[in-house]
């Protein structure tokens, strides 16, 4: 039961975060791509991989990992935004800057989960 209120209360604070960055960034960039969302998602996938990793490696408690790995970071990052955006930039005709969201977005965003796994193992 703890650990579920927990879930929650983290998975707010993460939503909170990622409402907070994406404003910033999307206030300092200019252009039709979401770099808010992007930005998010790939400092998202770099902070699950290194909870992931801590976990595996140097056994970070199961119920820590569950409240930062699914409470924060599964509320700070967003697929069905990232989604929403990508196919946004299809209707209005942006096929490349779709095509480079959608790309890069899973592209580093792995990159970065792979990073995290890594920095987990220092």
């Amino acid at each position: 039961m703890v650990v579920s209120v927990a879930v929650a209360v983290f998975a707010g604070c993460g939503a909170l975060c990622r409402y907070v960055l994406d404003r910033l960034v999307q206030q300092r960039t200019s252009g039709t791509l979401p770099w808010g969302t992007f930005v998010v998602n790939v400092s998202g996938s770099l902070l699950l991989g290194v909870v992931v990793g801590v976990t595996a490696h140097h056994h970070f408690p199961s119920d820590a990992e569950l409240v930062l790995g699914v409470g924060f970071a599964g509320g700070y990052t967003t697929l069905s935004t990232w989604a929403w955006e990508s196919v946004a930039l299809a209707e209005m005709g942006a096929w490349g800057r779709m095509a480079l969201n959608v790309a890069g977005s899973l592209g580093l965003g792995f990159a970065a989960a792979s990073a995290g796994l890594g920095l987990a193992l220092l």
